[in-house]
């Protein structure tokens, strides 16, 4: 009988137990930590570019503005934008102005004014000829003298007033003749306000400039595309070698001091486009204010950019053309990095969770400097680790984890 009651009993706690074990195994399987999905990268050397990055625009390294050189006609230009000239050939052509209308009033004035110097002109000819007559006169009786005193009829001062009355008769023949001649030309100004300009007798106009290209190009603007007058100083068109160009790039002007001239620069003008190299070759004194995108008023400074010549993408670019650039104000060659995007801040100092047998295991690491992709890693880590990558607030140290479908372990 007490055998049979102390099987009973140890069935029953034997019975218990399994359902003890049952028990914790359903728990440890609900509750247990379940592996995240993550994503991870190594920790390599390579070399470390601090940069910085805006956008600019390309402009020509060198521009001329043909300009009009007096008040005149422009003939209708024949050249369009994109065109390419040479040097020397004719790119715009000028005609003499025609001088303004002449209303009634001031047509009556310049025709009496023409009558009158006309009336001068005929009065200084009168007093050519009346000078012309003395003159004669004057000449004989110097030549009577002359003669009459060499057989003493007369004397030598009788005679030296002669010739010097004739002197007299020479030198008044002569002032009535430039009087004449500012009659003349008093008269040709008059007739000349008077007139209007008028096409010479083949029906082609006379006195025409003909503007040419000081260089090799292309025509980049015209400021006038029909026949006009314009005025002295005028721009007619633009004209440049749109091969040799710069970029110019607007940098804050809080940034701009890490610029040093002889910068290797990066210029990408987008769609997928090659990037084109270039170097930094002025940095300007002056900063300029400009609204930003948000509508903040910043400070920026122009930076001049050298395109490499030996480029052939730069054979396509042309004036005003937007680029992005990449300023390269610092380079540090194999240097111990680690993605931006593996760091978490844990209060003044930096952490990474490293993959250790499927779990994170978290990490304290130092840094020299970072940019926007990587960061140059003083110590904490070794070359080859495995980190994860946007480690999320779940993650903590332990934490087991496991690679996204697709994701090699890396290394």
């Amino acid at each position: 009988m007490n055998n049979k009651n102390g099987w009973k009993k140890g069935r029953r706690w034997l019975v218990a137990a399994l359902l003890l074990a049952a028990a914790a195994a359903l728990i440890y399987a609900v509750y247990r930590p379940r592996p995240l999905i993550v994503e991870v990268a190594t920790v390599s050397t390579g070399a470390f570019e601090q940069t910085i990055e805006e956008d600019g625009r390309l402009r020509l390294k060198h521009r001329y503005v043909i300009t009009a050189p007096t008040q005149a006609a422009l003939l209708r230009p024949t050249l369009k934008v994109g065109d390419a000239v040479r040097a020397g050939d004719v790119v715009a052509e000028l005609e003499p102005a025609a001088p303004q209308m002449i209303d009634a009033r001031t047509r009556t004035v310049l025709q009496q004014r023409v009558g009158s110097f006309d009336a001068a002109r005929r009065a200084a000819a009168a007093q050519v000829q009346q000078a012309q007559t003395a003159l004669a006169q004057a000449t004989l009786e110097a030549e009577r003298a002359g003669r009459l005193a060499q057989d003493n009829f007369i004397s030598a001062s009788a005679r030296d007033q002669a010739q010097l009355a004739r002197q007299a008769a020479q030198q008044a023949l002569e002032a009535a003749r430039a009087e004449q001649g500012r009659a003349d030309f008093a008269l040709a100004e008059a007739r000349a306000a008077l007139a209007r300009a008028e096409p010479a007798g083949n029906g082609q106009a006379t006195g025409r400039w003909a503007l040419k290209s000081p260089v090799d190009g292309q025509v980049l603007k015209l400021h006038q595309d029909s026949a006009v007058t314009v005025t002295a100083g005028q721009p007619l068109l633009d004209i440049g070698n749109t091969a040799v160009v710069e970029a110019v790039i607007d940098v804050l002007s809080g940034e701009v001091r890490q610029i040093q001239p002889g910068a290797a620069v990066q210029l990408s003008l987008g769609s997928g486009a090659p990037a084109i190299g270039g170097q930094v070759t002025r940095v300007e004194p002056v900063a300029f204010t400009k609204v930003s995108a948000l509508g903040i008023e910043e400070q920026r400074v122009n930076v001049i950019v050298d395109l490499a010549s030996a480029s052939p993408d730069a054979q396509r670019l042309g004036d005003g053309f937007r680029v992005d650039a990449r300023i390269t104000v610092f380079k540090q060659p194999d240097a111990l990095l680690v993605p931006t995007a593996a760091l978490v801040r844990d209060g003044a100092q930096w952490r990474v969770f490293v993959v250790e047998a499927g779990r994170a295991r978290g990490r304290a690491v130092q840094l020299n400097d970072r940019n926007a992709d990587v960061a140059w890693l003083k110590e904490g880590l070794r070359e080859g680790e495995t980190v994860l990558l946007y480690p999320g607030s779940m993650i903590a140290d332990g934490q087991p984890v496991r690679l996204r479908n697709g994701q090699k372990t890396p290394g």
